[in-house]
């Protein structure tokens, strides 16, 4: 992974490095077990030059690889080395692949010998080890769902946030399926949530939910679609669902949960005093899914003002006493709604103190349908009409101007000129010009 610590070198044959690590385990082990004395008869003596049987390299790694589970009690100081000595020695299989999801698994897990640093020297060798898979391996997958476990356990999620700009290349690269790329997606899901990245568990909950629209109406779309809803509802900033209400599994919570379902109609396109009553059918929606009701009510009167920003369009102008009523809150409170609008971005305007009202510059409209293309089409006309007549008195201005250009082309030849170089047929105009007899 980019960013993380290449493995270093290690030097040494087959035999000897394998012969060391096993002595290591049986060390740490200290329960009698002889890690070495089984891995002894699989190797080669390398003094030998022409040996009689040849090393059994998957039969020594699976002994070393089973036994290393030992390695997160390992001291600090020596745990990345061992580690790194390890897989060094599962690149050299002929198929390292089946080594390596019980060494993902191992780190996965505390590092019992340093609670403190733990995370972050098994995040560096998980970053070693994917960093020394080729690209287009699908390895590399169930390496960065190791990583991944291990960020959401330590909420170290800004460690991994940078990297995740490049999580669609590598999806790509390995031609993982809808499941495999749903799995990673709902882990990451869960890393930025543990680490209070609403925004970004958001992102990833829809980036799983499109993997499943082959099969919408499935108990786990449900359970997707249900828990992306959930992150939109009590987020901060996310006050657009038409993303939501485009997929195919959300749409099917129409047959399977009405209840959410109307939530969502609510929050798409209706207003606070609709959330009201809806409150009063549904006593305990909140409390019994674990949503903050403070929290809905202030997303709501935000889209309130939204709504009624943009059907005041035409009028430019919403008055206080308009604001109030529909949100439910004093006159003198307001402003203060109207600026939480203009921070979320749903609305652009100026407050008018002395004639209370909203002046409105730009508004977010909730849902784009028939209505608001009919207004898209009128102002066009408008804008159309607008430039015709602009086009019109340019036209217009530039036929005056070329005519007076004509005229002063084609206008009477000049007649002789006498010694002053003055011409007579001026003598017939008031100039007032006038020379000195003397």
């Amino acid at each position: 992974m980019p960013g993380m610590p290449k493995l270093s070198l290690v030097e040494g044959s087959f035999e000897e490095l394998a012969t060391e690590l096993a002595t290591y385990l049986d060390t740490l082990k200290g329960d009698g077990s002889t890690v070495a004395a089984e891995v002894q008869p699989l190797l080669a003596d390398p003094e030998q030059p022409e040996q009689a049987k040849a090393t059994d390299k998957d039969a020594v790694l699976k002994k070393l690889v089973t036994a290393s589970s030992v390695l997160n009690a390992a001291p600090e100081r020596e745990l990345q080395a061992a580690y790194n000595l390890l897989i060094h020695l599962i690149s050299q299989a002929q198929d390292p692949n089946k080594f390596l999801p019980p060494i993902c698994k191992y780190l996965s897990q505390p590092i019992t010998s340093s609670p403190q640093n733990g995370s972050g020297i098994a995040l560096g060798v998980l970053g070693s080890l994917f960093n020394t898979i080729p690209p287009e391996d699908e390895t590399r997958y169930h390496v960065l769902l190791a990583i991944v476990e291990l960020i959401k356990n330590s909420k170290n999620y800004d460690t991994l946030q940078p990297q995740l700009k490049n999580l669609d290349v590598w999806v790509k690269q390995w031609e993982s399926e809808p499941e495999e790329t749903r799995t990673l997606y709902l882990s990451i899901a869960d890393a930025a949530a543990a680490a209070n990245e609403p925004e970004d568990s958001y992102t990833y909950l829809l980036k799983a939910l499109r993997t499943l629209q082959s099969a919408p109406s499935s108990q786990e779309a449900r359970d997707v679609s249900v828990r992306a809803l959930k992150v939109a509802l009590q987020s901060e900033k996310h006050f657009d669902f038409e993303d939501l209400t485009a997929l195919d599994s959300v749409q099917s919570l129409r047959k399977t949960d009405q209840v959410w379902s109307e939530v969502l109609e609510l929050f798409s396109a209706e207003v606070y005093d609709d959330l009201q009553d809806f409150k009063e059918s549904n006593p305990t929606f909140c409390s019994e899914n674990g949503i903050d009701e403070d929290a809905l009510d202030r997303k709501m009167r935000l889209l309130t003002i939204a709504s009624l920003s943009a059907q005041a369009a035409h009028t430019r102008t919403l008055p206080y006493s308009t604001i109030a009523k529909a949100l439910a809150i004093p006159t003198e409170d307001v402003e203060v709604w109207i600026i939480d609008s203009i921070r979320s971005g749903l609305v652009e305007g100026k407050l008018s103190q002395q004639k209370q009202e909203f002046l409105i510059h730009r508004s977010t409209y909730r849902v784009f349908g028939e209505n608001q293309w009919r207004e898209v089409a009128s102002r066009l006309e408008t804008w159309k009409t607008s430039l015709i007549n602009v086009l019109g008195v340019i036209r217009s201005q530039k036929e005056e101007f070329v005519k007076e250009k004509e005229a002063q082309l084609n206008g009477p030849p000049a007649t002789a000129r006498d010694g002053f170089g003055y011409r007579p047929d001026r003598r017939q105009r008031n100039v007032g010009l006038s020379l000195d007899n003397e």
